[in-house]
């Protein structure tokens, strides 16, 4: 059984572990709304974007526009996989890592050709192992919030490589942010583009220039836009994912520091009275 003086020094150092995820908790607090606020208000752009690139595709016959029409091919994908750079956020990370290792072990399955590009060191971290040999490029997500000019180079790659005949289809796999309990990593196809029809009416607009012409320019844009978006989302769900760890680690360190320090009073209490006994049978023997 471990000594008083031991138990006390364990107890030390469980308070000072509660004092940084307390610290830490705070501080994802704090972070959170902000995170949250730009999530929200990322959303009716990217939707509003969706929204015009589907009534364009609804009215053009035949589609040239690649990146909407596709190679007519499934063969070569690019997996772009989109985490946090830090952890301390409980399984935040591990959902999105684990989605996008079933989603590469499916299409590695069926035969096809997998490249990966990893936004944030954790996914980086988490199938460099695995896929180590697959990978185009990783990105770092860095302190800042994320922004147009982090996800521009990125977004350039990937049509760059996609104009030049290096992919088929390109999926981007993230967290999106639901509350500040529930995330839900999801997979999303940025090449070809998902067109989802219009809940409802949709309007009647005449363009100029025509339609084709418009969505060669508004889909590369709408690239940087998805992938904005789900950092965004991601930043959102990590900062909620880490208030909720860190409190339960906040709450853990406690209980532990009370049975603690239940057991340190009995093994105390149990010395003191050894040491009574052996006076008492001293004093008796004289």
């Amino acid at each position: 059984m471990a000594s008083v003086k031991e138990m006390r020094t364990r107890i030390g150092s469980v308070k000072s572990t509660q004092k940084i995820t307390k610290a830490l908790q705070m501080v994802a607090a704090a972070k959170l709304r902000r995170a949250q606020l730009a999530a929200e208000a990322a959303r009716p752009y990217a939707q509003g974007m969706a929204n015009v690139i589907a009534n364009l595709a609804s009215g053009v016959s035949g589609s040239s526009a690649l990146l909407l029409a596709g190679t007519g091919s499934d063969k070569r994908h690019l997996v772009i996989v989109a985490t946090s750079d830090r952890g301390l956020a409980g399984g935040f990370n591990g959902s999105i890592i684990r989605l996008a290792r079933e989603k590469i072990g499916a299409l590695i399955a069926e035969g096809k050709d997998v490249k990966i590009i990893t936004i944030g060191r954790k996914a980086r971290d988490g199938l460099r192992r695995l896929h180590g040999a697959r990978f185009v490029e990783s990105y770092e997500v860095g302190l800042k919030a994320p922004n147009f000019a982090l996800v521009k180079p990125i977004a350039q790659q990937v049509l760059n490589a996609y104009q030049a005949g290096e992919y088929d289809v390109v999926t981007l796999i993230h967290s999106s942010f639901k509350s500040v309990v529930t995330q839900t990593p999801r997979a999303l196809r940025l090449i070809p583009a998902q067109v989802e029809a219009a809940s409802g009416p949709t309007p009647l607009y005449d363009y100029e220039p025509d339609e084709e012409a418009i969505l060669e320019a508004l889909l590369p844009q709408n690239i940087s836009v998805q992938i904005l978006t789900a950092m965004l989302e991601n930043q959102a769900g990590f900062f909620a994912s880490q208030m909720t760890a860190m409190d339960n680690a906040t709450r853990n360190a406690g209980d532990m520091i009370k049975a603690l320090t239940i057991q340190m009073n009995r093994t105390r209490q149990a010395q003191i009275t050894k040491e009574l006994i052996e006076i008492i049978s001293g004093a008796s023997a004289v």
